[in-house]
């Protein structure tokens, strides 16, 4: 991916000079199901904070820890591909007659506190809609090549662009009237929904890469295959088949590695907004 030369944004905030630990005692069923939930990026990290904290006492100390080099360049990238966000989607709201809202990206190292609430890094990367703010730790991006074997630069910035269109979502109404829909039906309905928003995120991300390249060129050979990989490999049906021997459909939050694949590629193929509908799709 060709990043080096991009603009950076002004929108990172870094609170890595505080690196937080955090110390639980109690634990059960909320290790259980934040354990579970790790296995995922892109999640409500309040679902695991009200289990997490349930019969518990935690502490939280930090520490001071030098940026390495490979941290900075990390962050340089991870600036560079906001920069890029901002540029595509100013651009594509400003043609459907809307002003964009920039997102402010917040890097943490180990446990971060946003109006979601305290969330540790085995989350992922999350947007809290409540602030409006994108939260990376950027070891995830170790998991990213090493646990979830998705290397790449250009996987990294789909993990980026994914988070940002929870953004846009956000912007459009449409992550309200979702929460809305969800409170009123099936926990396996729910999930549907959830499915769904994912889904669009997965196609909106491709939205962006496409104007980005047209207007750019940041892509290299390779580039689409590593998010293209990045999708798969973070499907429902292959983490749970890894972290428990079988597929529960009616469990799924993401959507399916297929899915995940098909709805990046929409984006990515046609650049069309109006494509990323996964609400009134017929299949998806």
């Amino acid at each position: 991916m060709r990043w080096k030369s991009g603009r950076k944004s002004s929108n990172v905030e870094d609170r890595r000079g505080g690196r937080a630990i955090k110390r639980t005692a109690g634990g059960g069923i909320g290790v259980i199901i934040l354990a579970l939930v790790a296995m995922y990026f892109g999640v409500d990290p309040s679902v695991v904070l009200n289990f997490g904290s349930s019969g518990t006492q935690q502490t939280s100390t930090s520490k001071q820890v030098p940026l390495s080099p490979e941290e900075q360049e990390l962050t340089d990238f991870v600036s560079v591909v906001l920069a890029d966000t901002e540029d595509t989607w100013h651009e594509i709201f400003r043609q459907m007659g809307k002003a964009y809202q920039e997102p402010k990206l917040v890097l943490f190292a180990g446990a971060v506190n946003s109006a979601c609430g305290y969330t540790q890094a085995a989350v992922g990367p999350f947007y809290c809609p409540a602030d409006q703010k994108v939260y990376i730790d950027l070891s995830f991006y170790q998991d990213l090549k090493n646990r979830f074997q998705a290397p790449g630069d250009f996987a990294q910035a789909y993990v980026i662009a994914h988070e940002i269109g929870h953004h846009v979502q956000n912007l459009l109404g449409i992550s309200k009237k979702v929460h809305a829909a969800r409170q009123k039906v099936s926990q396996t309905e729910a999930n549907h929904l959830s499915v769904m928003q994912e889904l669009q995120a997965d196609c909106l991300a491709g939205v962006w890469a496409y104007h980005a390249n047209k207007t750019r060129q940041i892509l290299e050979k390779g580039d689409v295959e590593e998010a293209l990989n990045a999708a798969s490999r973070i499907g429902d049906d292959r983490l749970q088949m890894q972290s428990k021997g079988y597929v529960s459909p009616d469990s799924f939050t993401h959507g399916s590695s297929e899915q995940r694949v098909q709805w990046f590629t929409f984006g990515i193929q046609s650049g069309d907004i109006s494509r990323c509908n996964t609400f009134q799709a017929k299949t998806l």
